[in-house]
């Protein structure tokens, strides 16, 4: 993984999954070029794997696509929001990928995770931090916009790695929300 400040962009023209290739949106990526905080930096997703473990679901519920790749580092919350609305229409899926707490035992990770749900579904995302959730910063950019617009957040799924497999006693949370 590599730290940066800000929003990053790919230069790829596509991504490859064993379903196949989605290609970039490039017309967008140019519409982002020059707002506040964005810039193209390929090396924050030679490690980060948040964008492509989503790839494969979005190719077999949509089928055909175009994506366009962001990796979000330590940004502004103002600034994740001016991204998303710029991108906002009928036709556009927004995406925000991040796990929850991390290797807390099972109970602790549970609170946590609760926690920071609550503050999700309560569109209060400004005490979300790292510790929370590795993806902080585009959460809270996220609720920024779904508050601009009156959205709703809930709460599909919450979980954590203990609940599947393995060691309870070093766990990872994970949820999933919608907002309409």
């Amino acid at each position: 993984r590599v730290a940066f400040s800000g929003i990053a962009t790919s230069s790829a023209g596509a991504f490859a999954t064993p379903l196949g290739e989605i290609p970039v949106d490039a017309g967008a990526l140019e519409l982002l070029a020059d707002l506040p905080g964005v810039q193209q930096l390929d090396e924050a997703f030679a490690q980060e794997h948040s964008l492509e473990v989503q790839l494969p679901f979005l190719q077999t519920v949509l089928s055909r696509f175009s994506l366009v790749p962001l990796i979000v580092g330590d940004a502004d919350s103002d600034d994740v929001s001016r991204v998303i609305e710029a991108l906002c229409d009928a036709d556009t899926l927004i995406v925000v990928s991040s796990d929850l707490s991390h290797y807390l035992d099972y109970q602790s990770c549970q609170q946590r995770d609760r926690a920071t749900t609550a503050q999700i579904e309560a569109m209060q995302g400004e005490r979300i931090g790292p510790y929370d959730a590795c993806g902080a910063h585009p959460i809270r950019g996220l609720l920024l916009t779904a508050r601009r617009h009156g959205w709703r957040a809930h709460t599909l799924d919450l979980r954590n790695s203990g609940d599947t497999a393995g060691d309870r006693s070093r766990v990872v949370g994970y949820g999933a929300y919608e907002f309409h």
